[in-house]
């Protein structure tokens, strides 16, 4: 099941969805809309009454991104699927593309379609967007020691084991931080997560979600996690140090 989190998508929701259902006629799809008053609610809903395998979830209010995703894999395990995804609404991830990641899980236990791997790219975004994003993902990589290039990146694949084993009830992110927060877990229960190069293309109808509100909060919260991490990188470290005195 792909999840797709909406809030004001009128104007793409069914155009994605039927990219979506025509490269993957088996993937079963769960719009999860927060109250949209654009009537996004409305034409999801109208897309589940003329296909089964289209689903919507209604939230009474614009909770973030991390919110919707979390209500929405806590719905496709509930239902028992054993690979749940995640999507954008606004044709910037490729439901063409999906093959890619279905095809990587087979060693994974998370995919991500990533921008900044070799082979991936950028289409349409300004180049000082682009240095953003590149930039954050960097930070993201020093700060809290991970090697995933694109750990901001939305369009993935989970494992059902995963979302078990990380404990999806503890997660606490509800705006975009919510990504990096996710690939954080995964690395740090010892799993394995695959990035494979995909096409991004920026929106061409509706608003980005994005802003520089919306940013600042995720790095507030990186630099907490890793700060937190490195200071108990350290009390670990004197705790061995102490016991290798003692011994």
């Amino acid at each position: 099941m792909v999840v797709v989190p909406t809030y004001d998508e009128a104007a793409n929701l069914a155009w994605i969805v039927d990219r979506l259902r025509r490269a993957q006629p088996e993937v079963d799809v769960l719009v999860v809309d927060d109250d949209s008053p654009d009537g996004t609610g409305r034409i999801a809903d109208g897309l589940a009454a003329a296909d089964d395998h289209v689903k919507v979830l209604h939230r009474t209010a614009k909770g973030g991104l991390g919110a919707a995703y979390r209500h929405g894999f806590a719905h496709a395990l509930a239902e028992g699927y054993d690979v749940i995804g995640e999507m954008d609404a606004d044709g910037s991830h490729q439901p063409e593309q999906l093959g890619l990641l279905l095809d990587a899980l087979a060693d994974a236990d998370l995919v991500i379609g990533s921008r900044y791997v070799p082979g991936g790219s950028v289409v349409n975004w300004p180049r000082s967007r682009e240095l953003l994003s590149r930039g954050g993902n960097l930070y993201v990589r020093l700060l809290l020691g991970i090697r995933v290039r694109d750990a901001t990146a939305g369009f993935r694949l989970f494992r059902r084991g995963t979302l078990e084993k990380i404990d999806l009830d503890s997660v606490r992110s509800t705006g975009y931080v919510f990504q990096t927060d996710m690939v954080a877990r995964t690395l740090n229960a010892g799993l394995t997560v695959r990035e494979v190069p995909i096409e991004f293309v920026e929106r061409e109808r509706g608003d980005s979600k994005m802003s520089g509100a919306v940013a600042t909060e995720s790095l507030k919260r990186i630099t907490w996690w890793g700060l937190r991490e490195r200071r108990d990188q350290v009390r670990r470290a004197w705790r061995d140090r102490s016991w290798r005195s003692r011994s």
